[in-house]
């Protein structure tokens, strides 16, 4: 199918090529009744839209899902920190449009909050503190925000999880980035450390993944009784594993179910991304 083209994939001139190619291309139109609007439909286009939308899936017979052209870079995120499961973070991506969390946001602003999320210290954060550290009214929506990240369902939650679920849907092109922010605000101050739990919650959450386990990681640095690493080693270790997420993690849902084959792998005895 060399028609049905969108923005990830071939270019226009293969797409010409390979059409050209083809002498004989069959293409089926069905044609649906008329949709008219109803009064209501006519005063919110939005809902006409939904409506119409509903009729073409179920002529197709195909699911409908409420993605937005906004979402299509978490989706097709790339590189050695890809999101492998995007569905939490769609949400909370979701969530945030909604609140207007992320229209204007700027590196600055991160940062910024990520300043005061260091001056913390790990303190949690029930549901009004929240709102006052993002200067936002109490509503539906930002309890919903707020609940993603009560791990422990007392009602309190670290709000660092939240800055790095943000940076990761703002820029979910920019890992490292994001990486790096979660560095500054878990680090030690004299040794620039982190350990390695603090870690792992920061790579459940860029990476969309449950049950993030690091002895891969840590083996590969032969620093496995440490189990604390900076910002460069992990970022030199990344920039050598093109798939550092999949080579040189565990988790839940692992891609790769042969322990051993990820541990050789890690230790650079044998590598094949086809496994």
């Amino acid at each position: 199918d060399t028609f049905s083209w969108t923005w990830h994939g071939p270019g226009a001139l293969k797409i010409l090529w390979l059409t050209l190619c083809q002498p004989h291309n069959s293409i089926e139109i069905e044609f649906l009744p008329v949709y008219y609007p109803s009064m209501k439909e006519r005063e919110n286009p939005a809902l006409f839209a939904s409506n119409v939308r509903k009729l073409m899936a179920k002529a197709l017979d195909v699911p409908l899902t409420d993605l937005s052209f906004d979402d299509r870079e978490i989706i097709l995120s790339r590189g050695p920190l890809r999101i492998h499961d995007c569905s939490s973070l769609l949400h909370f991506n979701q969530l945030v449009c909604r609140l207007g969390l992320k229209t204007g946001t700027t590196d600055n602003m991160l940062e910024e909050e990520a300043r005061r999320a260091t001056k913390l210290q790990g303190d949690r954060l029930g549901l009004e503190d929240f709102a006052q550290f993002l200067n936002l009214p109490v509503t539906d929506t930002l309890r919903q925000v707020h609940s993603l990240f009560d791990q422990a369902g007392d009602g309190k939650i670290d709000v660092r999880h939240y800055i790095i679920a943000l940076s990761t849907v703002q820029w979910p092109h920019k890992s490292m980035d994001t990486l790096k922010l979660a560095f500054k605000m878990y680090e030690n101050e004299d040794s620039g450390e982190i350990a390695e739990d603090d870690l792992a919650v920061i790579l459940e959450i860029m990476l969309g993944v449950k049950e993030v386990e690091l002895s891969p990681l840590f083996l590969q640095l032969q620093a496995s009784d440490m189990r604390k690493i900076t910002y460069d080693e992990l970022q030199c270790l990344i920039k050598q594993r093109p798939h550092f997420s999949v080579d040189c993690l565990n988790f839940k849902d692992h891609p790769h179910s042969d322990w051993t084959g990820r541990l050789q792998s890690c230790n650079g005895q044998s590598h094949n991304k086809d496994n």
